[in-house]
């Protein structure tokens, strides 16, 4: 089974991270792990990032930069720890990371693909698209940023709006799914943050690339403060 990563947020100037398997997700207590988690995350995070997903310049930034702590938090973190899962299980070439309360997707070339230069989805990645969009259907209290990226291959200002172009050309796709327009953001990215090397073709190919910041909306967190309140 492949992994699905939870990261735990540690120390006042360093972010940790702790990966545990799908097993340890779902055997885990998930909500006095989060409330855990997701006071010493607030406490750490609070007054650095704020909720607005929009303002995040990576998608790791976005998760945690959507922290809510405490036990609304821990019961956010176990309806992401659910979705993580049937990310995993419907996309198994993808990427899936449960960061504080919320979930990173990145979609290399074995699932979301963009040849050089182009912004042109593959035949393999509106069928990959069409998969996840289910999910996002399912869980329909989230808000999704896409962050597109390039490799290093040509002017930095033009792999910016060719990243934006490729991040646009997967939620034009998304929404023609059924996902709601207002639920996507999306940045381009150009060559930033790569995670293979630039100096061979395959590694190129992979940095061509999106990524998914998934967080809970407003109504999420508002469902999770009074479920809290309720205890």
């Amino acid at each position: 089974m492949k992994k699905v990563g939870i990261s735990l947020l540690v120390g006042s100037m360093v972010l940790g991270s702790v990966m545990t398997s799908c097993n340890a997700v779902k055997n885990s207590d998930n909500t006095q792990r989060g409330a855990t988690v997701g006071a010493a995350a607030g406490a750490i995070l609070g007054g650095v990032v704020g909720n607005n997903v929009k303002n995040k310049n990576s998608a790791l930034g976005a998760v945690l930069g959507g922290v809510v702590g405490g036990t609304a938090g821990a019961i956010i973190g176990r309806k992401m720890d659910k979705q993580a899962q049937d990310i995993q299980a419907t996309l198994p070439g993808a990427e899936v990371e449960r960061v504080g309360e919320g979930i990173r997707v990145v979609l290399k070339e074995n699932t979301v693909n963009f040849g050089f230069d182009s912004s042109d989805l593959t035949s393999t990645a509106q069928s990959n698209l069409k998969k996840i969009s289910k999910v996002f259907i399912d869980n329909h209290q989230t808000e999704v940023m896409i962050y597109g990226y390039t490799d290093s291959v040509g002017k930095d200002e033009y792999n910016v709006k060719l990243s934006q172009r490729r991040a646009d050309a997967v939620k034009k796709y998304l929404v023609s799914q059924g996902i709601g327009t207002k639920r996507i953001n999306t940045k381009g990215m150009g060559a930033a943050d790569p995670v293979a090397s630039n100096d061979t073709a395959e590694g190129r190919a992979q940095n061509r690339r999106v990524e998914f910041a998934i967080v809970a909306n407003d109504d999420m967190i508002e469902a999770a403060r009074k479920e809290a309140n309720s205890y």
